[in-house]
């Protein structure tokens, strides 16, 4: 299997190669894309699509094709990451851990052992398990809700501003890891679960391939938010401006809830016990 795969990527990497002598020269200012397609992206972006920020009509508009397959591309990623790294058995522990939930006192009860009687203020935890920490919990409690309203504004805002949904999605992903580090996994899985990142992945992806198919049912080519302007009621170059927002919505859905999922496999190798 080896000497196959080494055979496959020789070829293909020859390939890669040989096509390389057919690229025009690096900055070539007569090359196509210097000569066509950029000049009328930088002059025409505003007037097609009401965008200021040129790179998000780019990519959400001009290629939003190419954005399409790399969201699937993240979700695919969330996929292969899964059937890697999950693992469903448990390993038998000699003893079980409770922490209390304010203080952070461990106690252990050995099997058959008799369990804390307020099992309200006490949770279960791994033999792996993150001390507790005052500051870095309170901290982090103040912070993350900043990060994920900045990471809403990023997404919101990346016509206007650098940003869209590929940026405002790791933000809003980073708060939510920061939350597991701060707490424990387990406290995190309770309030967002694998379910929840796999459905929300999966969502985002069905946004975007959703809004190509709503402009295919009203008469246009896949992806021409022009052709939504009778469903927002608005003139074609708004509703293209329109467009690019649901898209980049659900990208940054997809590109949140994947680095979670990820997050979540490789933190504790797949068992989603403790975490980091």
């Amino acid at each position: 299997m080896k000497a196959v795969a080494l055979i496959i990527v020789s070829i293909c990497g020859g390939l890669l190669f040989y096509t390389i002598a057919d690229f025009p020269n690096w900055g070539d200012p007569s090359s196509p894309a210097s000569s066509f397609v950029s000049p009328h992206y930088i002059e025409k972006a505003i007037e097609e699509t009401a965008v200021p920020n040129i790179v998000t009509a780019v990519l959400a508009d001009y290629r939003s094709y190419d954005t399409m397959l790399e969201t699937t591309v993240i979700f695919t990623a969330g996929i292969v990451c899964f059937f890697l790294l999950r693992t469903f058995s448990q390993s038998e522990e000699k003893a079980q851990l409770y922490r209390h939930v304010s203080t952070g006192i461990v106690i252990s009860v050995r099997p058959g052992g008799k369990h804390p009687t307020d099992m309200t203020r006490f949770e279960r935890i791994g033999a792996t398990w993150t001390p507790y920490d005052l500051i870095i919990k309170n901290t982090s409690r103040l912070v993350i809700p900043f990060i994920m309203l900045f990471g809403l504004y990023v997404i919101a805002h990346g016509h206007y501003s650098p940003g869209g949904g590929f940026q405002g999605g790791v933000i809003l992903a980073a708060a939510i890891i920061l939350f597991a580090i701060s707490y424990d996994l387990r406290f995190v899985l309770g309030r967002f679960s694998e379910k929840t990142s796999i459905l929300l992945s999966a969502t985002g992806v069905i946004i975007y391939l959703g809004t190509g198919v709503l402009c295919m049912a009203f008469g246009a080519v896949f992806l021409d938010y022009s052709a939504l302007a009778t469903m927002l009621y608005s003139d074609p170059i708004m509703a293209r401006s329109h467009g690019i927002l649901m898209v980049e919505i659900g990208v940054g859905m997809a590109v949140m809830a994947v680095m979670v999922w990820i997050y979540y496999n490789i933190s504790s190798a797949g068992t989603h016990d403790e975490g980091l």
